[in-house]
């Protein structure tokens, strides 16, 4: 168990960072890892049904991601969208941040948008004189460090094949590798927790306890709440989905809507989760940091190695690992 940020950290080729999708879905790589004795087994992600039994529930994050990323009409300023904190009013990151200061405005998005507050965490809160149209205006937000501009491939597989409900402004990653073939034969239920840009972002302070996560909105409905009481074994699809089901209180899952900054790290002893599959994440993020607590910081930074010997993809168009 480590309290220090420095201890999450790992260096990484930069020739393993996936900046473009695999052709299919379901043919990355998949590291199975034993929480228990630390072994280390390479398999593909096809294999994954086999380790899912039949009174199992695999939950999922069903949140699509909105195109929120959009420039102003003179391509001066780039915004990124992260939540409409009330009607006509968007919390936004913007670059250059000079350039929008309270009381200055931009065209973007097909609507006049004015700064009405500055954040201090230096993100802006617009007020809109219309509905920003995302779909003409908007571009999809993938990670900076795909180092390139998205383009219409990302419309597609920056998006679970099972997003619903809008909200999101980074993807649920971990859902990337299914198709729907091989969802429809697991047993599954879905949740909806809205990503937000900060579960991405490095942890920057140099002791865990000093760290402060962003709120994030969910909802589990009575159907999902319901599966996951009656599962034999609950398998968490990427760590939204985990932060999401232990937020729960003791007891059966209820169905709610709410929102958690829940920031899980070692020595957190998990209640709901008992499997989950996740994408390899950044040196240093929460993300990271979670995997840890569930594996063991020890364990998961020893096949964190093993993957880069053995050339795994990293992030969030990359191999996934597999915690059992």
């Amino acid at each position: 168990m480590s309290g220090r940020t420095a201890d999450y950290d790992f260096h990484l080729p930069e020739e393993l960072i996936a900046s473009r999708a695999l052709e299919r879905r379901d043919a990355s790589r998949m590291l199975v890892l034993d929480r228990k004795t630390g072994a280390v087994g390479h398999r593909m992600f096809m294999d994954f049904p086999g380790y899912v039994g039949a009174e199992d529930c695999v939950v999922l994050n069903d949140s699509r991601v909105i195109r929120a990323r959009v420039f102003s009409s003179d391509g001066r300023i780039e915004l990124l969208f992260l939540e409409e904190a009330s009607p006509f009013h968007w919390k936004c990151m913007v670059r250059p941040g000079r350039k929008m200061r309270v009381g200055n405005s931009c065209e973007a998005g097909g609507v006049h948008l004015e700064v009405t507050e500055v954040l201090e965490s230096g993100e802006r809160i617009l007020r809109a004189d219309g509905e920003v149209d995302f779909a003409r205006y908007g571009h999809v937000p993938i990670p900076p460090y795909m180092a390139r501009e998205s383009d219409s491939a990302d419309d597609e597989r920056y998006q679970t094949v099972f997003s619903g409900p809008e909200g999101s402004v980074a993807a649920p990653t971990a859902g990337l590798h299914f198709t729907k073939e091989m969802l429809s034969a697991l047993p599954h239920a879905f949740i909806t927790l809205h990503v937000g840009v900060g579960t991405f972002q490095p942890v920057k302070v140099e002791r865990l306890e000093e760290h402060r996560m962003h709120e994030e909105r969910y909802s589990i409905d009575a159907g999902c709440a319901g599966a996951i009481n009656a599962a034999a074994r609950v398998i968490a699809v990427g760590t939204t989905s985990t932060r999401v089901l232990e937020s729960q209180p003791v007891g059966p899952v209820d169905p709610v809507s709410g929102a958690t900054s829940i920031f899980i790290h070692p020595p957190y002893r998990f209640r709901r989760v008992d499997a989950l599959l996740t994408n390899f994440h950044l040196p240093k993020s929460s993300l990271i940091m979670l995997v840890s607590a569930f594996a063991g910081r020890e364990r998961v930074l020893a096949a964190y190695e093993e993957a880069i010997r053995e050339r795994y993809r990293f992030y969030s168009y990359g191999d996934c690992m597999l915690i059992v």
